[in-house]
């Protein structure tokens, strides 16, 4: 049964306690995410809006880019161990105080807000944290054999959490407690995280990749950009996920408006706990079964194709068959090829980068350029829909969804390009590591 177990799973020996705790910690940040998530939504949409959903989002992207410049300044000059560890019992307080504001009759609207903000930054450098240290604990072979598989331990996580928070309106309300008792489940996971971090990863050996050297704060924060800059085929890829970015924040704000106009009250949130769900599952699915064998018969350049043709194919769909059920389907496959093969690709490729500039360029492409995409798409999808409420338009929305649809075909032209200068890419000075006899064609696994 266990050699069955370990050719299904392709695990090694001395692998699995550690696949296991990183799995762990996986389904914690991710029972806590959904959780918050679909109390932030559903409470915000109900005591606001959906157009006034752009407005936090730019400012969620805001707040992303400015403690993305403060982590990068730390990432790479700290035990990652120890970045994770803070992180975790950071975010545990963060939750208490938002439940003080919910005890203190604070605004329903700031504190939704603030809630979608938390969900949003721990959604984005919990991860990002994490894969760094993954990728230092692990190389490339392995990373494309276990990534996939890590990774669904945070599947099965965002499945359990929102089993919780669908059921919690129900069951709370029957023994007359508010849902935002939530916020005290969602800190004790994170304290949870952090005991699992403190004992599970203390003696986990890593490659020495932090520095102790004094950098100025501007070189520091340019590292990243630099790096993506002069490497031709990371060039191409911000170009790509710049655009993708744009169409996936177009594409969830039609999912939003439909779906709300059609479903009210509760209901929307029963509809938003089934969609998320379905999409969750589906991910879980692809990621656990079918990525990693994706990614192991296809080259790694070409894997890249994926998310913006399916972003595509999604804008171009809901343009012609208009309607909540082109807008649910169109947004889950936008949503699982985001978050399974483009993300298991984008890991995988962050191993060429050299250690000691692996966090910067990863906060840079994860965090800098993602926000920028997003903010983008926000501001051209807002003026879209005032320009439409002003001419009492009712069919702005095919102008939103075309501009999808074309930065859609400018990302799938990135990525072309980006493939024809990805070999001769492995050889630029910039992912020269600082150990003498390392080469980057060692990283690699044919």
């Amino acid at each position: 049964m266990s050699t069955l177990l370990n050719r299904f799973f392709r695990l090694r020996p001395g692998e699995y306690r550690l696949v296991i705790i990183m799995g762990l910690l996986l389904f914690a940040n991710s029972l806590a995410l959904e959780i918050s998530d679909v109390v932030a939504i559903s409470g915000f949409l109900e005591n606001v809006g959906v157009p006034e959903l752009l407005i936090v989002y730019i400012v969620d992207m805001l707040l992303i880019i400015f403690t993305a410049g403060l982590q990068s300044l730390i990432v790479d000059r700290f035990h990652r161990v120890n970045l994770l560890r803070w992180m975790s019992i950071a975010i545990a307080f963060a939750y208490l105080g938002l439940r003080l504001l919910f005890v203190i009759g604070s605004p329903g609207w700031l504190n939704y807000s603030l809630l979608y903000l938390l969900s949003d930054q721990q959604w984005l450098f919990f991860p990002l944290i994490f894969w760094v240290l993954a990728n230092d604990a692990f190389d490339m072979s392995q990373a494309k054999r276990l990534f996939p598989l890590i990774a669904s331990g945070g599947f099965i996580g965002q499945i359990v959490g929102l089993l919780i928070a669908g059921a919690a309106p129900a069951v709370m309300n029957s023994v007359n407690v508010s849902s935002v008792e939530l916020l005290v489940f969602s800190s004790a996971i994170y304290i949870g995280a952090f005991f699992v971090v403190v004992f599970g990863l203390k003696n986990l050996k890593v490659r020495d990749s932090t520095t102790h050297e004094h950098v100025p704060v501007r070189e520091t924060l340019l590292e990243g950009w630099g790096f993506v800059r002069e490497v031709p085929s990371f060039r191409y890829l911000m170009i790509s996920a710049f655009t993708v970015a744009t169409v996936l924040v177009i594409l969830e704000y039609h999912f939003l408006s439909v779906s709300d106009a059609v479903f009210t009250g509760t209901s929307f949130q029963t509809f938003y706990s089934f969609y998320r769900l379905a999409g969750t599952l589906g991910a879980f699915v692809i990621q656990t079964f079918i990525t990693g064998r994706i990614l192991q018969r296809v080259n790694l350049k070409d894997s890249f194709f994926i998310l913006p043709t399916i972003v595509g194919l999604a804008s171009a769909v809901m343009m012609i068959l208009p309607g909540i059920g082109s807008a649910t389907v169109g947004f889950i496959a936008a949503r699982l090829g985001k978050q399974t093969i483009d993300e298991s690709s984008n890991k995988s490729l962050l191993a060429l980068v050299p250690e000691e500039r692996r966090g910067r360029v990863s906060f840079f492409m994860d965090s800098y350029l993602f926000a920028s995409g997003v903010i983008f798409g926000c501001i051209v999808t807002g003026i879209i829909v005032v320009i439409g409420n002003l001419i009492g338009s009712t069919s702005y929305f095919y102008i939103y969804l075309a501009v999808a649809v074309i930065a859609s075909l400018i990302a799938l032209w990135a990525i072309f390009k980006m493939r024809g200068v990805y070999d001769t890419s492995l050889f630029n000075w910039r992912l020269k590591r600082r150990q003498r006899g390392s080469k980057v064609l060692d990283k690699l696994d044919f």
